[in-house]
């Protein structure tokens, strides 16, 4: 096998197209077939399913190839790096995802701090949605992620950053701002500001898993895709919002809302950083984690 053949294996596999691979590795797609072709005459057997005219799909033996690939190119990347840390250049690449309001919110300070201490570390950020972002830190498409604890499966490993106190947001003079202790029934009762469904945001769908295993009758009034909108609508009368701390509770202080801790409500869960369990990270990396883990967070208040 030589280097370049499992370059376009590896290519073809994860774009699951000749024409998308050739293009990554710049070659031709005649090239590139040829370089498969040789591979599989040379391990003897097929390494792709073709179906139809473009579709692909690895085989039995090709995914064993895969798995073996992606191995050896983390291996490749590892001494890399470490050769450079010899050296005594901090040289590598540093692939992050995370919902909107993790980046927007709590990151920039951390990211401006981590260009400066390692300018020479390409730093790819990618905005997603949770189950996206699980999705790229399990395919090894990224190094870390940044989400909701309780969300993550169980194949993947997390280290908690901060603990996201659960908040209920009600517009100024609500009933509930004169409530001593909340319950489930009492939030029900008032039409409900919640993420969207598609998003799996942890807050919308236990929340909605809690009234549903309690046979309580709750009614969505609007899908906000961040606290800031839903915090708006908040203000306006329209309903009643529940969002976990730090995703931008400092810019819904601003509006004419309360913010009522509730988190005795609901089990503790964490604002995390996501990677695979088998992810050996580099000095450089590893530093980022230091960076969030070392950063300073307020309890939230009723204001």
């Amino acid at each position: 096998m030589e280097w370049q053949q499992i370059i376009g294996f590896y290519r073809a596999a994860k774009l699951e197209s000749f024409t998308k691979a050739a293009n990554a590795t710049l070659r031709t797609q005649s090239a590139l077939s040829q370089q498969i072709k040789a591979l599989e005459q040379e391990l003897d057997c097929l390494l792709f399913e073709r179906i139809g005219k473009r579709k692909l799909l690895l085989t039995t033996a090709g995914e064993r190839l895969f798995r073996f690939a992606e191995a050896l190119f983390e291996q490749h990347e590892l001494l890399t790096d470490e050769l450079n840390e010899i050296k005594g250049r901090q040289i590598g690449r540093l692939r992050i995802a995370a919902q909107f309001a993790a980046l927007y919110y709590l990151l920039p300070k951390i990211v401006g701090q981590y260009i400066r201490l390692f300018p020479q570390v390409e730093l790819v950020i990618l905005d997603r949605p949770l189950h996206d972002v699980i999705q790229l830190v399990r395919s090894g498409d990224i190094d870390l992620g940044i989400g909701m604890e309780s969300a993550v499966p169980k194949d993947l490993t997390t280290i908690r950053w901060k603990e996201a106190r659960i908040v209920l947001v009600t517009p100024v003079g609500h009933p509930l701002t004169k409530s001593k202790r909340i319950t489930f029934q009492d939030i029900a009762q008032y039409p409900l500001i919640l993420a969207p469904k598609s998003f799996k945001y942890f807050t919308s769908n236990s929340l909605e898993k809690i009234f549903e295993d309690r046979g309580i009758d709750y009614k969505t009034i609007m899908e906000a895709s961040t606290i800031e909108l839903g915090s708006k609508y908040v203000e306006l009368g329209l309903g009643i919002s529940i969002v976990p701390s730090g995703f931008g509770l400092d810019t819904v202080k601003k509006r004419k809302v309360k913010l009522i801790p509730v988190e005795y409500l609901f089990q503790p869960d964490y604002i995390s950083v996501i990677m695979r369990k088998d992810k050996i990270l580099q000095t450089y990396k590893n530093a980022f984690i230091n960076l969030l883990i070392e950063s300073d967070e307020k309890p939230v208040r009723q204001v």
